[in-house]
């Protein structure tokens, strides 16, 4: 398939700059599995979901990842944390005029010292003098998405996280789960519907546009997962009662196929640069929550993989004609996978 695929013009206003005014306060688009499309509102999912689903939720933690800084030369720099390898080192992207060599310091806002150690592809490997994480949070600031144009604020840092983050690593947030509060885990719980979790550190290639016409061509920045033994049991016991496995995001979908692509879903901790197109075969989830995507991005890739790619075409025609409100802060959708994908 081509990149022109996945193309679809957004008007600028339909990009949600802020979140609805409580969570959960938005709209869902309802795609079922015929295809057919029902507009919904975020509170109504309980009376989508049954007695013996399971949900499947991304429990990592937003980080501060974006820092600012000066080289030796006293030029300003830019680092955006992708990921903390450990706990004094870490990959970053850099902004600057002129790229830090390696062998270079990087003085940031307290006169921490960061050495810049090597390339690796368009990242940079970083050494902190103190733990990374402490210095993000001292120092940091809330990554939002690049079409969110306000500074962070005190209520992003609150809204830009789901209310069961725990693990943190993420440099933008498995925003499906942005829409649950406990008022609705509760309901679902009474309901007799199961919660599992995993975690995906969600990368800032989530980001990065796909820059190659033949799909085949493009290259996927590589994220950490880890899913539970207690995850792989729940899943075990849901497909025994017949309930369906239902992802809270994207992010959740991509760690439990890459877990199971040995045709078996095996617990642990990996590496995963999984592309989901049409095309895939899926061996894990059944029915998928998750927010409106960026047109050509590898994750409206996946969901035209999941439910087809005429009917996610139909349903972002119609989200659009009927103003909802897309990417982080946006609306959602519940997709259910149509029987022959089944």
């Amino acid at each position: 398939m081509q990149l022109a695929d996945f193309d679809f013009y957004l008007p600028d206003e339909l990009i949600a700059q802020l979140p609805p005014a409580v969570r959960g306060g938005g709209r869902l688009l309802h795609v079922d599995a015929s295809g057919a499309l029902h507009d919904r509102w975020f509170r109504e999912l309980p009376t989508l979901l049954r007695p013996d689903d399971l949900l499947v939720m991304n429990d990592t933690r937003v980080i501060k990842a974006r820092l600012f800084g000066q080289k030796e030369s006293g030029g300003k720099v830019e680092l955006l944390v992708e990921r903390v390898t450990s706990e004094l080192d870490a990959l970053a992207f850099i902004r600057a005029s002129h790229a830090p060599k390696p062998g270079s310091r990087i003085r940031l806002a307290d006169d921490t010292m960061v050495d810049v150690l090597a390339r690796q592809d368009d990242l940079t490997q970083l050494r902190f003098q103190r733990p990374v994480l402490e210095v993000l949070d001292q120092l940091g600031q809330l990554p939002l998405p690049p079409y969110i144009t306000h500074a962070p604020t005190t209520d992003d840092e609150a809204r830009y996280q789901t209310i069961y983050a725990n693990e943190p690593g993420a440099v933008a947030a498995p925003t499906a789960g942005l829409h649950f509060d406990d008022a609705m885990l509760d309901s679902l719980r009474k309901q007799g519907i199961r919660t599992a979790r995993v975690t995906l550190h969600v990368g800032a290639g989530t980001f990065q546009p796909v820059r190659v016409d033949a799909l085949a061509d493009h290259k996927m920045h590589s994220e950490r997962y880890t899913i539970p033994q207690a995850t792989v049991e729940a899943i075990r016991e849901t497909r025994t009662r017949g309930g369906r496995v239902v992802a809270v995001g994207t992010t959740s979908l991509r760690a439990l196929e890459a877990a199971a692509q040995s045709g078996e879903l095996r617990a642990g901790s990996n590496e995963t640069d999984i592309f989901i197109t049409p095309g895939y075969r899926f061996r894990v989830v059944d029915a998928l929550i998750t927010n409106f995507h960026l047109p050509k991005s590898t994750l409206l890739m996946l969901v035209a993989a999941f439910v087809g790619l005429d009917a996610i075409r139909a349903a972002y025609a119609h989200a659009i004609a009927q103003r909802y409100r897309f990417f982080s802060y946006g609306d959602a959708m519940f997709l259910e996978r149509p029987p022959h994908e089944i």
